[in-house]
């Protein structure tokens, strides 16, 4: 078998194909509810359907599915279903960044604020429509966001376990709050330190992307205490790594494959571990460059080739892909040792190949 017949790690035991079809028929019903108080609220099921059903890695329902097979889970619809909640807290998240970091696109599609402002401007209704785009994109998010707990516990699961995962749920998601309102607070702050980079990674993305996913795999499997710690010690760095990951690809990532356009974090001002590096090299001309153009809107392509130049001549980005091999390295050595099934452990080993060597 050649590698380009492996399939990815997401689509094992049918798993991406399980996931979007719990999504889709738990859609469905939210619709068939939110038309039935109003047809005019339709284009909020249209906006969610194509933000949750159009894309998405489906990264943490798998480290939560995996998570719970390698500590001994049997396969089951419901646990999919379960999982699957996990894309709504991460709907709501990109629904509500997007608005702040005021992006125009979203998986090369019009982020859910700018669909809102052109129905506004089509219609030609009263108010500024970029006002009402903003306020449509919270009310989505916080849809979303009420829907994941929904979907948690409408899958199936018995009521013992949902009490299982109940803390774990409750404190992902108070988590990512808390850290996207620390990326906001660090933008406005101007902090450039590496270790405010490193608290905003850490809970903005890295501990929702991975490890609370695999907790939630934990609990919903009852895993014993030592499992959840080697899981905790596998998924903070992991999921650092994948945010780092994530934040290179934000700069020097092609927008035919991320869907966002190049050097949209620039434009947006993000204080990242690779902007953090760049300026604690750079020298007075360099930081002063890149502090002048980071987060200036109208940043054009000159500008983003410019402040590329920059983050590689200082070392910075080389220094990003180093940071990334020592985290993907210790995530590694977490879970070495830990009893668990086989081939749940060699999930979760490819799932943490493909999440920090990813293109998208």
């Amino acid at each position: 078998m050649t590698s380009s017949a492996v399939p990815h790690p997401t689509d094992e035991a049918d798993l991406r194909r399980r996931v979007d079809g719990a999504l889709r028929a738990f859609l469905t019903d939210r619709r068939a509810q939110l038309v039935a108080i109003d047809p005019e609220l339709a284009p909020l099921s249209d906006a969610i359907d194509a933000l949750v059903l159009g894309g998405g890695k489906r990264l943490r329902p798998a480290f939560a599915y995996w998570g719970y097979r390698a500590a001994g889970g049997v396969d089951s619809d419901a646990v999919v279903a379960a999982v699957s909640s996990l894309e709504l807290v991460q709907a709501s998240a990109l629904i509500h960044d997007d608005l702040i970091d005021r992006s125009d696109t979203r998986r090369g599609e019009p982020a859910a604020h700018r669909r809102f402002s052109e129905l506004h401007l089509k219609n030609a209704w009263h108010g500024e429509s970029a006002d009402f785009g903003a306020s449509a994109a919270i009310l989505l998010g916080d849809a979303c966001l009420v829907w994941s707990d929904e979907l948690l516990h409408a899958g199936g699961l018995d009521p013992v376990t949902l009490a299982r995962c109940r803390p774990v749920f409750d404190a992902m998601r108070t988590e990512v709050t808390a850290g996207q309102y620390l990326d906001v607070l660090t933008q406005a702050t101007g902090d450039t330190s590496m270790r405010r980079a490193g608290t905003v990674a850490r809970y903005k993305s890295a501990k929702y992307t991975v490890e609370r996913p695999l907790l939630l795999g934990a609990a919903i499997a009852d895993a014993p205490v030592a499992l959840r710690v080697a899981y905790s010690g596998f998924g903070v760095p992991l999921g650092e790594a994948f945010q780092m990951r994530d934040d290179i690809l934000g700069v020097f990532g092609d927008p035919l494959v991320t869907g966002k356009p190049a050097g949209d974090d620039l434009r947006e001002g993000k204080r990242t571990y690779l902007i953090a590096a760049a300026l604690d090299r750079a020298t007075p001309a360099e930081r002063e460059a890149l502090l002048d153009r980071l987060g200036s809107p109208d940043l054009d392509a000159a500008g983003v080739a410019t402040l590329r130049e920059i983050i590689v001549g200082t070392g910075a980005l080389a220094r990003t892909e180093e940071r990334i091999a020592e985290l993907t390295a210790a995530a590694l050595d977490a879970l070495r040792g830990a009893e668990l099934d086989a081939d749940g452990e060699r999930m979760l080993l490819r799932l943490a190949e493909a999440s920090t060597r990813r293109a998208t």
